[in-house]
């Protein structure tokens, strides 16, 4: 069981033509939203690892939990190395995606030449597999690091398999309602507002 008390880091990004903003929103399993942090890296860059752990020395909580990650590919495929997130966090890290997907490999593989496209399906191959979880009436996938590890395989060849049952009760207890853990919902809301302001700004001072 998650206490109320029990705080959870969701990161979330906002990107525009040119920036991707993350941002990094601790809140409680009671929704208490108890601090906010910021980073960026470049749109179709390499970096976006190195951004997320930046935000985690920013933020630097150590009452955080559990780090929850909104997808692994923000920014035009600035793909995410889960394991060195997790070896920075040093807790159990899992990135949660809403929609089935055969993957992304071909779309990097159409959109990509030479060394780019290599190092970006290096990264995508070292990622965990993505499993399935039903939350609320809702279905998301999960990727997990750290944690309770164990695989249980969903009926079907084609299914992924279900989330490990740490990363079911975490994601499920900081979920009231639909299928968006609240620790991403508010990251992704504050990423949004802080990416319009300064994409207004720079309109403004140009």
């Amino acid at each position: 069981m998650v206490k109320p008390g029990t705080r959870a880091l969701g990161i979330a990004e906002s990107t525009s033509d040119e920036t991707c903003l993350f941002c990094g929103a601790v809140v409680r399993a009671d929704r208490v939203v108890d601090g906010v942090g910021f980073a960026t890296a470049t749109v179709g860059g390499l970096d976006a690892t190195d951004a997320v752990r930046t935000l985690l020395d920013r933020i630097d909580r150590e009452d955080v939990r559990y780090l929850l990650v909104s997808g692994v590919a923000p920014a035009w495929f600035n793909l995410l190395d889960l394991d060195r997130i997790a070896d920075a966090a040093d807790r159990p890290v899992f990135a949660v995606s809403y929609e089935s997907s055969p993957g992304l490999a071909p779309a990097i593989d159409a959109a990509f030449d030479g060394e780019a496209k290599a190092a970006r399906l290096a990264a995508y191959d070292r990622l965990p597999p993505r499993t399935r979880l039903r939350v609320n009436d809702e279905t998301v996938f999960v990727r997990c690091v750290g944690g309770d590890e164990t695989r249980v395989t969903a009926d079907g060849d084609d299914a992924p398999p279900t989330a490990p049952p740490e990363a079911a009760r975490v994601i499920r207890a900081y979920t009231p309602t639909g299928g968006r853990p609240e620790p991403l919902r508010v990251a992704r809301l504050a990423a949004r507002g802080a990416q319009q302001w300064r994409v207004a700004d720079s309109d403004r001072h140009r």
